[in-house]
């Protein structure tokens, strides 16, 4: 680990790349751009043979240039410091303010580069590297650049970095939130992400700023002895679900409103049943399933309309009830007969 500060004095506790991993990097770079030369060079001697010796050695001279020095120029300059090397083994080229690396940085560790690793073979960048404390070569020193660890924990992968720790589930359920910003609430999301990264000293030391920080705007006071780390998750684990229910009760009253412009049209995701009759406090409710329009209503059996206004005449579209069928016992012929007109009697019994 090591201290940065960035143009605004803010000093940043970095992770500056092991000299192990930037070999690793370098070899694969090395490798890479190995592969193009030869192939570049195989193709500037045919030239050479079929137009002009001349014209070749330029091209060759060309291709050496734009391979040595322009391919770690260009991916530093278009990836913000990461070459194909560095990607692999998550590592990135920075400026000692932490902000990214700029084109004039890339192409002085690129020149440099040339000398101490193609020329040299390495040995220079080997021993300033050895030699300074943030494992810097000639290049970096020149440029003004260092190279940190930039791979993402697989803990960020797997799940949140805030959980609700069971021994403060009731405390933090009755958290008063209001004050804490989302500045602060970063900062401490941050320190969770980067928890195991940190030196034991280091770790403990930011983790009691923070969490001071964090008592001073909740209430009431977290129990005594609870440590910095569990103290900030807990905080973020009851903030995160205040954030969802909200998010949940928003989603609730749009759909009631969606409900409600459409004139009472049930309202469910596609493919989810709704039980007849639905829950109370339910807009979407509904009595049940529609048929197809030409569906029969038998007792018990078929689809089963809404309920209509005294005095309305039954929609075609609901079928036509069969002979003798006793929910419709106003109808033609005492019940006996095929319902058309309008229904006065009370609501019919679905079957």
């Amino acid at each position: 680990m090591a201290e940065l500060v960035t143009g605004e004095a803010v000093a940043l506790d970095i992770r500056v790349a092991r000299l192990a991993s930037r070999a690793v990097a370098l070899l694969l770079d090395l490798l890479f751009q190995a592969s193009i030369l030869n192939v570049v060079l195989y193709v500037t001697g045919m030239t050479a043979v079929v137009a002009d010796e001349a014209w070749g050695i330029g091209l060759s001279i060309v291709a050496i240039v734009a391979v040595v020095i322009g391919y770690p120029t260009a991916l530093e300059t278009l990836t913000r410091g990461r070459t194909l090397g560095k990607m692999a083994l998550g590592l990135r080229v920075v400026g000692e303010d932490g902000g990214p690396v700029r084109f004039r940085q890339a192409l002085v560790r690129a020149l440099a580069g040339f000398v101490e690793v193609w020329l040299l073979f390495g040995s220079p960048a080997l021993i300033a590297s050895l030699l300074n404390l943030r494992g810097k070569r000639l290049g970096d020193i020149f440029a003004g650049t260092i190279v940190i660890q930039d791979r993402v924990p697989a803990s960020a992968l797997l799940g949140p970095v805030a959980v609700m720790p069971p021994q403060l589930a009731g405390w933090g359920q009755s958290l008063e939130l209001s004050r804490v910003s989302d500045a602060l609430a970063l900062t401490a999301r941050q320190y969770l992400t980067r928890f195991w990264e940190l030196m034991p000293e280091v770790r403990d030391a930011m983790g009691q700023r923070i969490a001071e920080q964090v008592v001073a705007v909740v209430s009431p006071p977290p129990p005594p002895g609870v440590r910095p780390e569990i103290l900030l998750s807990a905080v973020l684990a009851e903030r995160r679900r205040r954030e969802e229910w909200r998010l949940h009760q928003r989603m609730v009253r749009r759909t009631a409103l969606l409900q409600r412009s459409l004139g009472g049209i049930p309202f469910t995701a596609p493919g989810v049943p709704v039980a007849a009759g639905g829950a109370p406090g339910q807009p979407w409710a509904t009595v049940g399933p529609l048929g197809p329009p030409s569906a029969p209503a038998v007792a018990g059996t078929g689809p089963r309309p809404p309920w209509t206004p005294q005095g309305t005449p039954q929609p075609p579209m609901f079928g036509t009830p069969v002979q003798g069928d006793p929910r419709f016992p106003s109808g033609p012929g005492g019940g006996a007969g095929p319902y058309n007109g309008p229904y006065n009697g009370p609501p019919p019994a679905m079957g």
